[in-house]
């Protein structure tokens, strides 16, 4: 079947249950800090600080991560990373048990992760094409934003449950626990069925040509540029959703989880549509965006909690949509010895834009209400997805002629 194709092959199925048990335990994790911080603060401006800092060594070192992949084993540095990842999150656990937690050490060991993910996401990112042949990456790289909105679905919900009956601090013991499922996977896999790219081989000015190639590649710089300002405006649901939870429709991490898990639902069926068409176009990152802007302006305008679970799953839809669009577009279009460095890029621009997006969307909702903190995601999505699309229509039209 087209829709799982890349699941024939045993490396990524290994792969894919690993992630899912992973990305569970660090959406466990999520739900746990977002009202950690609010509890201690009650601040959705300081809420999006502490957000933002897991992103800031991104923001900063993103390129450099890249770099390391494409000069380096990536599954070694999937070893290194993902346990690196799960001592962070067994000290949060620790620290928040023993009630000896503060917004500070909560920033501290942000910032401690995000530099742990600097050399996590592209390394991750870039090895699912040594897991598939290319004829089955597109589908790879859907199923495995499908298997992060699974993980999703069941974390966020999980996660709620956990903080109302047993506390945060088990969240983030489950969460440093989940990683040794990635691990296994990992050691379980066979290397004679892997498709390895060549490592590059250092020299000076390798970022640079990095960063050169994609701006002298109109393919690759204008999704780049487009997931830049929604990745830094739209892309902020640790913020705006717990803020909508509580201070829209007054509840707690229960509603926050159950939001989230809708959206996350509504991602899984998007992420199987994408992933049963056999050709992506790049005018189709336009439309994917346009829609998704939509649905979150609708979502900012939702006048009961169980209108805005039926928005979420549209909400849910659109994200996968885009960002499954965004990384196949960014794959298939980068040369194999440039693509740790382009999906460094990608996480530079989803995630290392949210340094700057977080606290700006925290500090709307602080100043004007949560739901103008949707809004100034939305709206710019749209006109995005509008601007651009004259640009990768002509793209399409250069390639298909």
């Amino acid at each position: 079947m087209r829709i799982i194709s890349s699941l024939a092959h045993r490396n990524y199925r290994l792969y894919f249950a690993g992630q899912l048990v992973s990305v569970m335990g660090t959406w466990m994790q999520t739900v746990a800090q977002s009202f950690l911080v609010l509890g201690l603060t009650h601040s959705g401006t300081v809420l999006g600080l502490a957000t933002a800092a897991r992103f800031v060594p991104m923001l900063l070192f993103g390129p450099m991560g890249g770099l390391i992949a494409d000069r380096s084993n990536k599954r070694r540095i999937l070893y290194v990373t993902q346990t690196l990842a799960g001592v962070v999150a067994a000290v949060f656990a620790i620290l928040t048990g023993t009630h000896v937690i503060r917004v500070w050490s909560v920033v501290m060991l942000a910032l401690a992760l995000g530099f742990v993910n600097v050399f996590d996401n592209p390394a991750r990112q870039s090895f699912i094409t040594e897991m598939v042949p290319p004829q089955d990456l597109a589908n790879a790289v859907t199923l495995n934003s499908v298997a992060m909105n699974l993980a999703r679905v069941f974390g966020a919900a999980l996660g709620g449950v956990l903080v109302a009956s047993l506390g945060l601090a088990t969240c983030f013991a489950c969460n440093a626990v989940s990683y040794g499922a990635v691990l296994a996977s990992l050691a379980l896999m066979n290397s004679a069925l892997l498709y390895p790219a060549r490592p590059v081989k250092q020299r000076k000015g390798q970022i640079r040509a990095g960063l050169a190639y994609v701006r002298e590649t109109p393919e690759l710089l204008v999704p780049l540029l487009m997931i830049g300002l929604i990745g830094a405006l739209a892309w902020e649901f640790p913020v705006t959703l717990p803020l909508m939870a509580s201070g829209v429709f007054r509840g707690g991490a229960g509603t926050y989880g159950l939001m989230t898990s809708v959206m996350g639902a509504g991602a899984v069926v998007g992420g199987l549509v994408s992933a049963s068409r056999a050709r992506l176009r790049a005018r189709s990152l336009c439309l994917a965006a346009i829609g998704w802007g939509i649905a979150i302006t609708v979502a900012a305008l939702a006048s009961s909690l169980w209108a805005e679970l039926v928005v979420l799953l549209f909400v849910g839809y659109g994200s996968i949509t885009f960002n499954s669009y965004a990384k196949t577009t960014l794959q298939l279009g980068a040369r194999p010895e440039m693509r740790g460095r382009v999906m460094a890029l990608w996480a530079l621009a989803w995630q290392g834009s949210t340094p700057i997006g977080g606290p700006l969307v925290g500090w709307i909702a602080q100043a004007e209400g949560p739901r103008w903190s949707l809004i100034a995601g939305g709206v710019p999505t749209v006109l995005c997805g509008l601007l651009a699309l004259p640009a990768l229509t002509r793209i399409d039209n250069r390639v298909e002629a």
